[in-house]
């Protein structure tokens, strides 16, 4: 049995260590009760970078378009609108636009000086939220005391004035001007987004995000709710052979392969010799790779050849997957098997359809799930390369450090893709060890097993077939459709055979009392919780609302990517949740950053309110508050010892 007592005991002596005297403890409590009552930080949520790592680091210089609102409200009636474009794209583009002025400003002095003073009134407009000691944490080292002398300003008249002018006039003098403005600028950027929350695939399709992990890996404070992008850089990283396949594949699909050559330097040479032995005499015409120009006709050519060759290994790696683990139900996958032994035909529910490419040197029809002795070899030297790269382990322990397959956070759920339901809008069921699963409980037993997977990843009968489940898996709710076609997408021309069907989930969503079951089971009864996700495009090219069941369910795919751009209308979405409520932000196409500097315009975001609370939220009613006040009451218990002599002053 747990003695209570002798555990708060235990607790009042380890704050003891840090509030040794009553005196330490009031302060505290004091600072913690005022922090309560300080306006809710801004938060904002991002889905579907899918390596648009230029765009997606716009989208944090800008604050998704609020940094301009927020010198809109400064200097309304006081600045031109070019001069307010300034000083928008310098904040955003500090060392650009300051090698700009210094080439076409004559007193260049004047103009720093013009620039601190505005720079200084927007840092402390975004400073407001937070207390002194968190603005101090966010000030660089160097300047850390002159920022705060200028940001925290009362006095506007008299000697006050002169002093500040001051010790403006000395970091001009003195030629510390650049340094100190740039300084300022990612102070402004800094304070002005509280925590990111990134809603899933990071990866694929587009050329960087290896950089785009870089920037979260340092970014002040951020989590990842994993996408099936995601999941499948995962599992390569943790050994799985069939996500390495994959990952490969979709590198060589969207011409990214320097995504694994140059970003991650690893060595792709044994795939490459291996595609240009096996298939010299094949010009695989079916494996097409979207390329933006920039490759040679030799290297397109090698990189079909290499696309085809690891395709066709995957293909067998899932097939075998498939057959040791039936509980993932997904037999009707199964289709090497189904090839005719002419290799002209494959059949598919009883219907034949014929191939459009049949040469596959390396397929033993009698044993057609096998890997050749050269694929084993192989898939054995890329699985010691992916799971021994520095760089790639770095990354994806902070996915699994900081992401999770959802997140409860401030009454929201935040989760990429669905949650699995059946035709007739309850949630699917699927066995694991004896167990039926589903909703809630499902997603945490998904999880379960691949953080013990992970934590196995250096063992020899590791198994990370869940990971690759999750990546295409009818029931994952990272997937969300029925099946994923890319043996049909290769080799069939008959388009029917392509249509992968989104799993019913996505009919449901428009539904208030779905979403409500959902939250419910989430524990999320809040009358403002909502869910928000990510995975499919909106398309309101086609006039689909993101807003889904009268504002209970947000998406914010809004297709960052280009190839997305005709489909969604928009070039991707934020959303922000400040202390007035949810707002959703659609951004234009973020074309370049020379562009923008070269115009000093930026791109334009559209804001629609999602649901704006009657009173101002604070730091109370957020998870954090919940925190503090936890915190409040063991110093108010520890207070009591101090009183009543259980523990001493020091």
């Amino acid at each position: 049995m747990i003695d209570n007592n002798n555990k708060d005991i235990s607790l009042e002596l380890m704050l003891k260590k840090q509030y040794p005297t009553k005196l330490s403890a009031y302060s505290e409590i004091i600072n913690l009760k005022a922090i309560l009552d300080l306006p809710k930080p801004s938060e904002h949520f991002l889905s579907d970078l899918h390596g648009e790592y230029s765009a997606f680091r716009h989208m944090l210089r800008n604050s998704s378009g609020l940094i301009k609102n927020k010198i809109e409200q400064e200097f309304k009636n006081t600045l031109s609108p070019s001069r307010k474009d300034r000083l928008a794209i310098c904040i955003y583009y500090p060392k650009e636009i300051l090698k700009k002025v210094k080439e076409n400003t004559e007193n260049i002095d004047s103009w720093y000086k013009e620039t601190i003073k505005r720079l200084i009134r927007v840092a402390r407009s975004v400073s407001r939220k937070y207390t002194r000691s968190k603005v101090r944490k966010a000030l660089p080292e160097e300047y850390s005391y002159i920022i705060e002398e200028l940001l925290h300003e009362t006095d506007h008249g008299g000697n006050k004035e002169k002093y500040y002018d001051s010790v403006i006039d000395n970091i001009v003098d003195i030629g510390i001007a650049e340094n100190f403005i740039t300084a300022v600028c990612n102070v402004i950027q800094r304070l002005s987004i509280d925590s990111l929350h990134i809603v899933g695939d990071i990866y694929d399709r587009g050329p960087a995000s290896h950089r785009i992990m870089d920037e979260l890996i340092c970014y002040h404070s951020v989590d990842v709710q994993w996408g099936n992008h995601d999941i499948v850089w995962m599992g390569a990283m943790c050994g799985s052979m069939v996500c390495i396949a994959n990952v490969i594949r979709v590198c060589a699909r969207y011409g990214h392969i320097d995504v694994l050559e140059e970003g991650y330097g690893i060595n792709l040479r044994p795939l490459s010799s291996f595609a240009s032995q096996t298939y010299k005499n094949d010009e695989c015409t079916s494996f097409t790779v979207v390329s933006d120009g920039s490759l040679s006709d030799s290297e397109e050519k090698l990189l079909k050849k290499m696309h085809k060759a690891i395709a066709i290994i995957q293909f067998k790696l899932e097939g075998q997957i498939i057959k040791r683990n039936p509980e993932f139900d997904m037999a009707n996958r199964l289709l090497l098997d189904k090839i005719t032994k002419d290799k002209k035909n494959v059949e598919i529910n009883n219907t034949l359809f014929a191939l459009n490419d049949n040469y596959f040197p390396t397929l033993d029809l009698k044993h057609p799930y096998e890997l050749s002795k050269a694929e084993k070899e192989l898939m054995k030297r890329l699985k010691g390369i992916f799971m021994n790269n520095e760089k790639l382990v770095l990354h994806i322990n902070f996915l699994f450090n900081k992401g999770s397959i959802y997140l409860k956070y401030n009454n929201n759920l935040l989760l990429h893709g669905c949650i699995p339901m059946n035709e007739d809008g309850s949630f699917a069921e699927m066995n694991f060890a004896g167990q039926t699963l589903s909703g809630r409980k499902m997603l945490d037993y998904l999880e379960d097993s691949i953080r013990k997977s992970y934590e196995k990843r250096e063992e020899k009968d590791n198994n990370t077939d869940m990971f690759w489940y999750l990546w295409l898996g009818d029931k994952s709710p990272l997937f969300g459709k029925d099946e994923m076609k890319t043996f049909e997408r290769y080799f069939i021309d008959d388009i029917k055979t392509h249509k992968e069907d989104l799993n019913p989930y996505y009919d449901y969503w428009e539904k208030e009392k779905t979403c409500m079951e959902i939250l419910n089971d989430f524990n999320l009864t809040d009358d403002f919780s909502h869910i928000i996700n990510g995975h499919v495009p909106v398309r309101a090219n086609k006039g689909e609302n993101p807003i889904k069941a009268n504002g209970m369910l947000i998406v914010i795919d809004g297709g960052l990517n280009p190839i997305y751009n005709p489909v969604t209308g928009t070039a991707g979405y934020t959303l922000i949740y400040d202390s007035f409520g949810l707002v959703l932000a659609a951004h234009e196409r973020f074309v370049s950053k020379c562009k923008i500097v070269d115009s000093e315009h930026d791109i334009v975001s559209y804001y629609s309110q999602c649901d704006r609370h009657n009173e101002r939220i604070m730091v109370k009613d957020t998870d954090i508050g919940k925190r503090i006040a936890i915190e409040i009451r063991s110093l108010e218990k520890m207070l009591d010892a101090y009183k009543h002599g259980t523990i001493k002053e020091e």
